[in-house]
């Protein structure tokens, strides 16, 4: 296993160059991978960053180097790649509580570009965690757990993804992730998980 370097690296691995910048907004990603104010680990093949806006008390970004644009374009080809991303969220998700549960994967559909994998704890206690559309991104099928991209690129060669029915997936009903009991409001949902939280 790669081990973590004390220093930013200024290059990249596919094509030695540095990673580009772009202005837009869903490119933000690629330069957030040269911030030291948010990266937490990296290595000769990915880069871990915090999460601007976390979802939880603890949410990661696990990152390739090789640019990657979306779930669509990675196959076999990239499966080591995939299980060495896993690996080292799994180790950071270890390390960073001993207490809290976590889950490992990916957004269907991402709002930003470049393949990103997230590491985020199941207490989704977060000031950032406001809307349905942020809850359902990660207590549905709409998250797709990281072993399971891996089996289907194993089995497929490909990760198929439904856009029509992963955006209907955004829009069901509110359900605590733990009891599945139904909410109205997001205040009310959070005001819940609290319970769950002391409980744990």
């Amino acid at each position: 296993m790669a081990s973590n370097t004390s220093k930013r690296k200024s290059s990249a691995v596919n094509g030695g160059g540095p990673l580009k910048k772009s202005g837009h907004w869903s490119q933000g990603l690629k330069a957030s991978m040269d911030d030291p104010e948010l990266v937490v680990e990296e290595d000769d093949r990915l880069v871990i960053i915090k999460d601007k806006y976390p979802k939880a008390r603890h949410h990661f970004l696990v990152m390739p180097r090789e640019s990657i644009a979306n779930l669509k374009a990675l196959d076999s080809r990239h499966l080591d790649l995939l299980r060495h991303m896993q690996s080292r969220g799994e180790e950071l998700a270890a390390k960073t509580s001993k207490t809290l549960q976590f889950r490992l994967g990916y957004h269907a559909i991402p709002s930003m570009s470049h393949v990103h994998m997230h590491v985020i704890s199941q207490d989704f206690d977060s000031v950032c965690l406001k809307t349905k559309k942020h809850w359902n991104s990660f207590t549905t099928e709409y998250f797709l757990d990281s072993e399971d991209v891996i089996q289907m690129i194993e089995n497929f060669d490909a990760v198929e993804v439904n856009s029509s029915d992963s955006e209907k997936i955004l829009k069901k009903d509110l359900r605590c992730h733990k009891c599945s009991k139904e909410f109205s409001t997001m205040p009310a949902l959070k005001k819940h998980i609290v319970v769950h939280i002391a409980n744990e």
